[in-house]
């Protein structure tokens, strides 16, 4: 399979690819380090973009590579002197490397990503080191239109050890004029030796205003009203967060939830049931991450107070009361962490997702029932 026909793990279902989208919201502190870098003469040659998924990180990451690529290939002397440094990082989108990106047909551009596998027919789990071996392949070609070449790592934190060693030795002796974004959710994770070498671009989660330009731009329904700020905090700044919430009508599915344990302990096990059928087995991940997301809330609730703005109408009261105080939150993190590890452990081996949801409401239930401890 061409690289161009290997399906996307960061392709939301809707929604265009960060490579197709040209502006990035809230991270103007970001475009502008990066920019001055570049203008001052002093760009690092590796950039390590982190930050929680879903905030845009890939979406500047395509938009770095074409700026770098659009620039023309001599950049300073002449005649009358040096060009006056960009303003922005903007590309016209019929620009010829604009055009190329988005095709994945721009021979200066190497996408370093999980690769397929043959015998699954599925994405392989992490990047493989014969993966990151094409590299030498492409900085061994004649570098065209001036040298400059770019690499994007998606994600550099899918990089099993042998492939994470093998970057590494590029790390540390770069190719002239070559420039690597490498893209990490928990950069932790990542070799010390590997985060020592990149200069580190920090996105964080998108406030309200800048996540709804970021939707709309995403070609998703406008949120307006009271309901904006919830789908913010469920989202958690995130832009594919919030798009998969309204295109799986995850904000209805929270709302039952705060409705069905604000009657905890002693819930409607009817309303319990008919919510717990209500996802399907697609809609299963969903479920289960917003249940997971209402007990980590509920945690937080007995340390800092209920979480301001509230999901939804109601969602305050329900978790001053279940979590008032320290005790009640390390009871609630507990139980967040059995039944969720239960939970995915059951969708592993096919069990059946709505009798995996209810066991986990009964569970919380249960757990209302019980003191918390001193």
């Amino acid at each position: 399979m061409s690289d161009d026909d290997i399906p996307e793990a960061d392709r939301l279902p809707g929604a265009p690819h960060p490579r197709e989208t040209a502006r990035v919201f809230g991270h103007g502190a970001a475009e502008a380090a990066f920019l001055d870098a570049y203008a001052s003469g002093r760009l690092h040659h590796a950039w390590l973009i982190a930050g929680p998924k879903g905030v845009g990180k890939a979406t500047l990451a395509w938009r770095l590579a074409r700026f770098l690529l659009a620039q023309p290939p001599d950049e300073g002397g002449g005649l009358f002197g040096a060009p006056e440094p960009p303003a922005t990082l903007d590309v016209a989108p019929d620009h010829p490397v604009a055009r190329r990106v988005a095709a994945l047909s721009e021979p200066r551009l190497f996408l370093l990503r999980r690769p397929w596998d043959e015998k699954t027919k599925k994405l392989k789990t992490e990047i493989t080191v014969d993966a990151t071996r094409r590299l030498k392949e492409f900085f061994a070609l004649s570098a065209a239109e001036g040298g400059r070449r770019v690499v994007i790592v998606d994600a550099a934190d899918e990089m099993n050890r042998s492939a994470a060693n093998a970057l590494l030795k590029l790390l540390e002796e770069p190719p002239e004029r070559a420039t690597l974004l490498l893209i990490a959710h928990s950069p932790a994770r990542l070799l010390p030796t590997i985060r020592s070498r990149c200069r580190i671009l920090r996105l964080r989660p998108l406030p309200a205003p800048d996540l709804a330009e970021a939707l709309a731009q995403a070609g998703a329904e406008p949120v307006e009203g009271p309901t904006a700020p919830s789908l913010a905090a469920l989202a958690d700044g995130s832009v594919g967060a919030a798009f998969q919430l309204i295109e799986s009508d995850g904000l209805a599915f929270y709302g039952g939830l705060v409705r069905l344990f604000t009657a905890a302990p002693g819930i409607d096990r009817p309303a319990a049931i008919a919510l717990a059928q209500e996802p399907g087995p697609e809609g299963f991940p969903l479920a289960l991450h917003l249940t997971e997301m209402f007990l980590a809330r509920l945690a937080r609730a007995g340390i800092t107070g209920p979480p301001e703005p509230e999901a939804v109408p109601g969602e305050a009261a329900a978790l001053a009361r279940l979590s008032p105080d320290a005790a009640a939150a390390r009871a609630w993190a507990a139980v967040a962490q059995e039944a969720g590890e239960r939970a995915r452990h059951g969708f592993a081996v096919n069990l059946d997702p709505a009798a995996l949801l209810l066991d986990m409401f009964l569970r919380v239930d249960g757990a209302a029932r019980q003191p918390a401890p001193a």
